[in-house]
C-alpha cells in the first residue's frame, strides 16, 4: 500500500515524489472523504515546518471543515472572510507571509504565522480550499505554490 519514505533530493524532486504518491493514493478510490483524508496526511508528511494541512469544503453557502491534519480548527468560514474565505470567493491562491497582517484573519491556531490557501475548483464549481499553515513567517514561496496548485489539480480531478 503506502510506504513511509524519507523525502530526499531537491525540493522539486521531493514534490514530484509527493505528486506521484497522491496519484497512487487516489487512483482507484471514488470516496471523496477518503481521498481528502489521505491527501491531508500526505501533505503533513511531506511539507516541513507546517502545523496544519487540510481542506474546507464549500456547502453552497460557506466553507465547512473537512479532512485535516493538525490541531482542531474553525468549523465554518464565510466566503470572503479570512484567508480561506477570501481565496474561495476570489478563486485564486493566496500566499500570506504573515497572517497577522492579513485583514480579517481568522486565528484557528495561535501558533500559525504564515498560510497558503489554494481554491479547489472543478469547471465553474467551487469545491472548497486546500489550506496549509506554518508557525514560521514567510514559510511558503512560489515553488510551494506551484506544487500545491498541481497537487490540488490532481485531487480535483478525482473529486
Amino acid at each position: 500500500m503506502f510506504e513511509n519514505i524519507a523525502y530526499s533530493g531537491t525540493r522539486e524532486e521531493q514534490y514530484q515524489t509527493a505528486l506521484s504518491q497522491l496519484q497512487s493514493l487516489i487512483a482507484d478510490e471514488p470516496d471523496r472523504v477518503a481521498n481528502l483524508a489521505n491527501a491531508s496526511a500526505l501533505l503533513k508528511q511531506c511539507l516541513n515546518d507546517t502545523n496544519w494541512a487540510g481542506f474546507y469544503l464549500y456547502d453552497g453557502t460557506e466553507l465547512v471543515l473537512g479532512p485535516f491534519q493538525g490541531l482542531p480548527a474553525c468549523i465554518r468560514i464565510p466566503l470572503g472572510k479570512g484567508v480561506c474565505g477570501t481565496s474561495a470567493s476570489e478563486r485564486r491562491t493566496l500566499r500570506i507571509a504573515d497572517v497577522h497582517e492579513f485583514p480579517g484573519h481568522i486565528a484557528c491556531d495561535a501558533a500559525s504565522n504564515s498560510e497558503i490557501v489554494v481554491p479547489l475548483v472543478k469547471g465553474d464549481t467551487l469545491i472548497g480550499v486546500l489550506d496549509i499553515d506554518s508557525p514560521l513567517k514567510e514559510r511558503f514561496d512560489a515553488q510551494d505554490q506551484a506544487f500545491l496548485e498541481q497537487f490540488a489539480e490532481i485531487l480535483v480531478k478525482a473529486l
